[in-house]
C-alpha cells in the first residue's frame, strides 16, 4: 500500500490558519506540507536578534528587516517563516500580504536542531523561489554556510565560512562579521 499525503497549497493553509486550528502550534509551510518548528534556545534568540539589529542599523530604510516572519513562495506551495528575511520596503503592501520571493532580498536561518531541513528542504525550497542569498548560521559547527546563484531548483554557489566577512549580493556595501552570526 502506499501512502499518500495530502498537499496543501498557501491559500488553502490561509483558510486553515485562519479557522485558529493551528493558534498555539508553531509551524510552516513548507512545500505543501505543514511542518512543525522547534522552539528556538536562547542562543538562537540572541543571536537572531543581534543580527536583525545590525542589519536595521546598517541598511535603514533601504530594506525591512523582519524576524520569524512569514515570506510566501505560492510557486513551491510554501509559507516558510525564516528567523531572518531582509525585504524591499514596499510599505502597506505587506498590510494585505506577506513578500514573495522578489521581495526578498536576503534570509538566514540560525541552526541548532532545525539544520537538517534548513540545509536541506529549505534549501531547495529558496533556490526553486530563486532566492538569490541565502545564508544558514549552523550553531552546531560555528560556521556560516552561504549559499548563492540558484539554478534548477538548487543553489550552484555554496561556501562555508568560519570567520571574516561577507556582503549581501543586494546591499555589497553592508558587510557582516561571519563570527558574529554564530558566536558572543
Amino acid at each position: 500500500m502506499t501512502v499518500t499525503l495530502a498537499k496543501w497549497t498557501v491559500k488553502e493553509y490561509h483558510e486553515l490558519v485562519a479557522t485558529g486550528v493551528l493558534r498555539d502550534r508553531p509551524v510552516e509551510l513548507l512545500n505543501g506540507q505543514i511542518v512543525e518548528m522547534p522552539p528556538e534556545g536562547p542562543e538562537h534568540a540572541y543571536l537572531g536578534e543581534e543580527a536583525a539589529a545590525y542589519l536595521r542599523r546598517k541598511l535603514g530604510d533601504r530594506a525591512r528587516v523582519r524576524e520569524a516572519r512569514p515570506i510566501t513562495l505560492v510557486e513551491q506551495g510554501s509559507e516558510p517563516e525564516p528567523d531572518i528575511s531582509v525585504v524591499r520596503p514596499l510599505g502597506e503592501v505587506y498590510y494585505e500580504r506577506h513578500p514573495y520571493a522578489e521581495d526578498v532580498c536576503l534570509i538566514i536561518e540560525f541552526s541548532k536542531s532545525s539544520l537538517g531541513k534548513d540545509l536541506e528542504a529549505k534549501r531547495k525550497t529558496y533556490a526553486a523561489a530563486g532566492l538569490k542569498d541565502y545564508w544558514v548560521s549552523n550553531l552546531k559547527a560555528r560556521e556560516l554556510v552561504v549559499h548563492r546563484k540558484p539554478v534548477n531548483g538548487d543553489y550552484q554557489s555554496v561556501e562555508v565560512l568560519r570567520e571574516g566577512t561577507i556582503s549581501l549580493i543586494e546591499f555589497p556595501e553592508v558587510e557582516m562579521s561571519v563570527s558574529s552570526l554564530f558566536k558572543r
